[in-house]
Order: structure tokens, then sequence, then C-alpha cells
């Protein structure tokens, strides 16, 4: 391998991480139906069982103790973890992620957790490019491409579906993409389909009875598509304000509990909440009205009626949410994606149901309108309009329907970006000022780390030393700045050269004046993890040119200049905007 150049080296690695990250693909699908049929003696029979309330919390059990005793790492949130190894860490991910994600999403999904095995998965093929990258002895640019080989290779996996796989690292992994890119992107989604194919046969992972495109209905697509707009919006807004007030509970015990119980409660009321919800996703593709599934809630009376089918379907759809973050912050391990399908699928039937109702002299084709609530919300969500198009048609075999796709992805994604800016997945690190985005010069700007840019070549002066005693030190330094510390190594000011030299030559002060008559307070402070948009921002409002860094505790660490943070972001610009 060392005679192969990096380039070709690259092609040859892209292709096995898509071998492999296919293979993970369907070890995770293989595990999930393993344990759901193992399960299933337990759930048979008519009516409700009771079952369905014990099982999520025990596969949620499992995964939490799993993470917490074994693992002892956070594995959740997958997609947004590649971003922040992407940008922050060089695109390391640590090697237990090959195999991690896939065991813990298996129990959670594989008892009826509410969550989907997309994110885990992608998770996984991010985590094996990283890791070949680097066993490959590739650069850091080579070694993030195959990170994000490792993710459309997962999506190409799991759906069968390669160029949505590279469409979604092109939309929401990667900021900057070139011509170089695109082979190993190409060649780890083709591998990894191909693999999936061998496994899991060659139909669309959604069976279908689709009707033909009616030219009528595209002003009802255009409502479905703002519909679907609204409802991303409540998706994302609603899944990260749960998240944030179940992460105040300090005892993973305690949440637990009270995770497993509500979405038990939840299941109990509205049974298509058990599991990913892809068995209620099919059975609207196809069969539609004729196979409605909710057969065993407490609340079926509501399915004799066709208002009651839409107020109990809207409630699946908004609810689905609940149980998803539920099913999250309870110790189970799973993705917004599968999810996402589901509750666009519902806003689809809930939407032509409504539809059906108010124009009684007309039929809506109701299966095509689930499918395009799917692209629709997904679109919206993860604010990623061709994923969402080109995964719905191949995973489902829409390409007939190519315009209403169109259609009702792209105004979800502009009804949603009017309020929403990010996606579900960049909204944290976009508020850390962590992510990567698609314009160069913010990009370069998360790319750079503060703690790369100290440096440390200036001559520490105490706080109490005297004028004659620090003057060898100053006269031997070609330093314009003096950082002043106490005893103990905390910041306490600087000393200027211009300040010092009107001092230097008046002997007569040398044993009467002291450093800390000298000194002056800079005119701001950086932390040492700050980010260096931020650090600019200080700079420009301060119009300094060098400014002390110091860690949480207070102590000197050195100094950042404008003109180091200048060069760097040269330097790294020229970098990214290198076409292989």
């Amino acid at each position: 391998m060392k005679k192969i150049s990096e380039s070709n080296k690259l092609l040859l690695l892209s292709l096995a991480v898509g071998i492999l990250t296919g293979l993970a693909a369907v070890v995770l699908l293989e595990l999930i139906e393993v344990i759901q049929a193992g399960l299933r003696p337990l759930l048979s029979g008519d009516g409700f069982s009771w079952w369905l309330l014990a099982l999520p919390g025990i596969g949620m059990l499992l995964a939490l103790l799993l993470v917490r005793y074994v693992i002892k790492d956070n594995i959740g949130h997958g997609v947004t973890k590649v971003l922040q190894a992407m940008s922050r860490n060089e695109s390391q991910i640590k090697p237990h992620n090959t195999f991690s994600s896939v065991i813990t999403s298996a129990l959670t999904i594989g008892f009826g957790g509410s969550v989907g095995a997309e994110a885990p998965i992608v998770y996984t093929g991010a985590a094996i490019g990283s890791n070949i990258g680097r066993l490959g002895g590739l650069s850091y640019r080579s070694v993030t491409t195959l990170v994000g080989c490792g993710a459309a290779g997962a999506i190409a996996g799991i759906f069968k579906a390669p160029l949505a796989g590279m469409l979604f690292t092109m939309e929401i992994l990667f900021f900057n993409i070139s011509l170089g890119s695109l082979m190993p992107l190409l060649l780890s989604t083709m591998s990894a389909t191909v693999v999936a194919y061998l496994f899991r046969g060659l139909g669309p992972s959604f069976a279908c009875a689709l009707e033909p495109l009616s030219m009528a209905n595209i002003p009802f697509y255009v409502v479905l598509g703002l519909f679907c707009g609204f409802v991303s919006l409540y998706f994302t807004r609603s899944t990260l304000a749960l998240e944030d007030r179940f992460a105040k509970m300090r005892s993973p015990w305690l949440r637990w509990l009270l995770c497993s119980l509500c979405l038990g409660l939840l299941i109990f009321l509205f049974p298509p909440l058990y599991g990913e919800g892809y068995t209620s996703v099919t059975s609207l593709l196809t069969a539609g009205s004729a196979a409605l599934p909710g057969a065993g809630s407490p609340l079926s009376a509501l399915l004799d009626s066709n208002w009651g089918v839409v107020l109990f379907f809207a409630l699946v759809m908004l609810l689905k949410v609940v149980s998803m973050t539920m099913t999250n912050a309870g110790g189970g391990v799973g993705g917004t994606f599968g999810p996402t399908l589901v509750v666009g699928a519902l806003a689809g039937f809930v939407f032509v149901r409504m539809a059906d109702l108010c124009f009684t002299g007309r039929t809506f084709p109701e299966q095509n309108f689930v499918l395009v609530g799917m692209a629709g919300l997904m679109a919206g969500v993860m604010q990623a309009p061709m994923t969402a198009i080109f995964l719905i048609a191949e995973i489902t075999g829409g390409y007939d329907l190519l315009l209403p796709l169109i259609i009702v992805a792209t105004c979800s994604f502009g009804c949603t970006r009017i309020w929403e800016r990010y996606s579900i997945y960049t909204k944290r690190i976009a508020q850390n000022g962590e992510l990567l985005t698609h314009d160069n010069d913010q990009a370069v700007l998360t790319l750079l780390h503060t703690r790369n840019l100290i440096r440390d070549k200036y001559p520490r002066l105490s706080l109490n030393a005297s004028l004659g005693e620090i003057m060898p030190i100053v006269s031997e330094s070609t330093a314009a700045v003096f950082p002043v510390l106490d005893e103990n190594g905390k910041f306490q000011g600087l000393i200027d050269m211009d300040d010092l030299r009107k001092h230097m030559f008046r002997t007569d002060e040398y044993s009467s004046v002291f450093v800390y008559n000298l000194m002056t307070q800079p005119l701001a402070y950086i932390a040492e993890d700050e980010p260096v948009g931020s650090v600019l921002d200080k700079f420009e409002k301060t119009d300094a040119w060098r400014l002390p860094v110091l860690d949480e505790e207070g102590n000197y660490l050195g100094f950042i200049s404008k003109s180091r943070i200048l060069m760097a972001y040269r330097d790294e610009l020229k970098a990214i905007s290198v076409e292989d």
C-alpha cells in the first residue's frame, strides 16, 4: 500500500468501506428481525398484547446497560456525532463505533423502541471509514472523504438506494465537494448497494400500489408541501425541546423509568407507535384504507368514523415525535431518520383523508399522497430536498411521481427555511459554532481551532518584580508584549513594550517602580476552546492586534495574534479549495 498514490489508495479503500458498511447494514437489519421474530409469540393473538407496554422499556434498559457499563461512551444522535467529528475532531471516530451502535440500536428497535435504524448505521459507516482511513495512513482530507463514503454506503445499504446515499452525504455531511470526492462516493454506494441486493433481494424497501399522476392534483400537492413544512417545524422544535427537558434529569435510571412508563402508555393507546413504524407505512402504501394500522387500541372506536380516522392518525403523527424522543432519552439508541419517514407518511395520509372529506365530489389517490408526504417531511426536517426526492423514489419505485415529489419537497423545504435555518442534525452544533457549512469562509473558521493558534513565546513577568529585575529579561527579548502572572500562575495583566520603553533608561526608577505599576489590562480575553469566529469578533470590536488566552481557571496559556489567524485562515482555505 505504501507504493500506491494517495488518490488510488482512496479509491481502493472507498470500495472496501462500501462493502463493509453494506455488510454492517445487513447485519443490523437481520439482528432487528431476529429479535422481533423471537418476541413475536408474545405479541401474537387478537387484540392488544400487554407485552407491548413492557418490551420497549426492556430494550431501552439493555441498551442503557451496554452503553453505560461496556461501551462507556455517548453514542446517540449518530448523524450529529459524525458532523461534530468532522468539524472539531479531524474526522476521528472511535473504533468501538464500528459495532456499538449496531448492537444497541438492534436491541432498542427489536424490542419495540420507537426510533429508526438509519442514524446508528450512518454512525457505524462513518466510523468504518474513519478507522480504515487512519489505518491506511491517509491525510485528514482523505479520511474525511472516507467518513462521507461510510455514511453514504450506510444509507445505500440499508435502503438499497445508491443515489440517495451519495446525495445524503453531499447535502448533509460534506460542506465542500470536489470532483475527486465523487468517485469514492460512487464506489462506496455502489458496493454497499450490491451487498444489500445479495443479502436482502432486489426489490424496493417499501412495496407500493400507486396510481398514475393526475395533473388536476398538482395544487393539492403544493398545499401538502406547505402542510409538511409546518409539521417539520413541529418535529424539529418539539424534539429538541423535549430532549432539553429530559436532559435536566440527572439520574439515568429515573429517566429510563419515566420514559419507559410514558412510552408504554402511548403504545397502549396508539399501537402504531410500537417499533420503527415501517409496518404502518407499508400498509398505507399498499392497501390504504383497507388495512388501517390501529386495531387493538382502546381508542379504536375512532376508526369507525371518517373524521375519527383523521383524528386518530393525526395524534399518532404528533405523538411519534414524543415516543421517539422518549426512546432515546430513556437510554435507547436510535435515530430520527426513520421516524421522519413515518411521520411524513402519516402527514400525507391525514392530509389526503381531510381532502377526501372536504371535497366530496373527488377521489384522491391515498397511496400517492402518503408517498410524497414522506419526501416532504424529510426535506423539511433534514433540510435535504434532493436526498428526500430521490430516496423516496428509490425505496418505493415511485419514479412516476417524480414531479409531485419535487413539488412537495421544495414547498416543505422552503416553508421550513422561513422559520428554521438549521436542520434537526445541525441546529445544536450550529449554536455552538461548530457547524461546517457550504459557505467556504464559515467552514474555514469552523475547521480552525483556537488552541492550535496559541503562541507562548512571550517571557513571563512576575507581578511583584521591580523594574530593575525585569530589565535583563526585557533586553534579551524581541517580544512586543509581556504577560504578568502572580505566584500561582494566574494572569494579572500585560506590559506593552511601547509603555515600558519610557522607563527603560530611568535607572533611578529601577528599585522604586514595580511591574504592577506598569501593567495594563487587555481589552478582551480569549478562552482556550472559544470558536475562532468569536475570537475574530473580539479582535474587530477591540481593534487589538493580540489578545491573551486563558483556561477555565484563569491560567495563562499564551497569546493569539490577528496575523496568526489570518495566516491559518489562508492556509486552510487553500487546502479545502484544491480540486483533486
